[in-house]
C-alpha cells in the first residue's frame, strides 16, 4: 500500500509566541519547531497501515530547510521517504497555494491513501485535507478516529455527538485525523530508526521542478490574506471575596456580584 503523509512544521505548543512589528506574522527566530501534532496522528495511522498490509509511507511538506528537521523526524519513526518543496515563492502566498502545490508531489507519488492531520497548531484553518482533496478530485473522511482498509476501499470511524458514525470510501482516498494521544498515540523514534532516518530519501523540489506554472503562485494569487494579527485581551485579575464573611455571607456576596456585575445569572 502507498501512502502518503501531509506534514506540516508548526511552533511548539509551549513556546511564547510574539507578534512581529508589521503586525501581519509571528516572530519566529527563538521558537522550537515541531510536527504538527495532528500531523503526527495521521504519521501513527500511516504506519499502522503499513504495518498491517506493507507497502510505504511517504512525507510531503514544504516550508522553508528548518522543515527538515521535523522531516528526519517522521523518517526515523518508520516513514520511508520524504519529499520538501523549499521555494520562496510559497512564502508569500497562503495555504491554497501550498496545497496545490503539494497536490503536484502527490500526483508524481500516485498514493492509495493520503494521512493528514485535520487541524495545525499554528493558524487553525482545518482546511489542508479538504483542499488536496479537491484538487486531487478524491473522496475525504474527515476527523479519524479509527482506519481500516482492505487494499480497495477505507473504513473509518469519526466522533459525533452521543456515538460515532462509520464512512467507508474506494481507494483512493484521503483522510484527516483529530482524536486525542491516547488513540493515535505516536510512537517514539528509536535509535536505529534516527540512525537509518540519515539515510532515506529526502527529495528537495522547487515549484519549476515540479512543472508548476510560478504566476500562480506567491503573493499576488493569495485568496487569503493576513491583515492583521493580535493578541487576546488578558483577563481581569481574579477576585477575593471578602475573608471576614462567614460562610453564608460569602454565598450571598457571590450570588450577587455574579447577578449585578458578571451579570451571569
Amino acid at each position: 500500500m502507498n501512502i502518503v503523509v501531509m506534514l506540516k512544521q508548526t511552533p511548539d505548543t509551549e513556546s511564547v509566541i510574539r507578534i512581529a512589528s508589521n503586525g501581519k506574522s509571528i516572530v519566529a527566530d527563538d521558537l522550537k519547531w515541531i510536527i504538527n501534532p495532528y500531523d503526527e496522528f495521521a504519521l501513527e495511522a500511516a504506519l499502522r497501515l503499513k504495518e498491517k498490509h506493507g507497502g510505504k509511507v511517504s512525507i510531503v511538506s514544504y516550508g522553508p530547510q528548518r522543515v527538515v528537521e521535523a522531516i528526519r523526524t517522521a523518517l526515523a519513526m518508520g516513514a520511508d521517504d520524504a519529499v520538501l518543496i523549499d521555494d520562496p515563492v510559497l512564502a508569500e502566498g497562503d495555504l491554497l497555494g501550498a496545497v496545490k502545490a503539494m497536490s503536484g508531489v502527490v500526483k508524481e507519488l500516485n498514493p492509495d491513501i493520503i494521512c493528514s492531520g485535520a487541524r495545525a497548531v499554528d493558524y487553525d484553518q482545518a482546511q489542508r485535507g479538504a483542499m488536496m482533496a479537491e484538487f486531487l478530485g478524491w473522496p475525504h473522511l474527515a476527523l479519524a478516529v479509527s482506519l481500516e482498509s482492505d487494499g480497495t476501499k477505507v473504513t473509518i470511524k469519526r466522533p459525533i455527538e452521543g456515538g460515532n458514525v462509520t464512512l467507508e470510501a474506494s481507494l483512493p482516498a484521503l483522510v484527516t485525523f483529530g482524536g486525542s494521544h491516547s488513540i493515535w498515540n505516536p510512537r517514539y523514534a528509536s535509535l536505529p530508526g534516527i540512525m537509518k532516518a540519515k539515510k532515506k530519501p529526502l527529495a528537495m523540489k522547487s515549484l519549476a521542478d515540479l512543472g508548476l506554472n510560478l504566476a500562480e503562485f506567491g503573493g499576488s494569487s493569495a485568496k487569503i490574506l493576513i491583515t492583521a494579527l493580535e493578541p487576546p485581551p488578558q483577563r481581569p485579575a481574579g477576585r477575593i471575596l471578602n475573608g471576614d464573611l462567614e460562610l453564608e455571607g460569602k454565598a450571598s456576596e457571590l450570588v450577587r456580584a455574579l447577578h449585578e456585575e458578571a451579570r451571569v445569572i
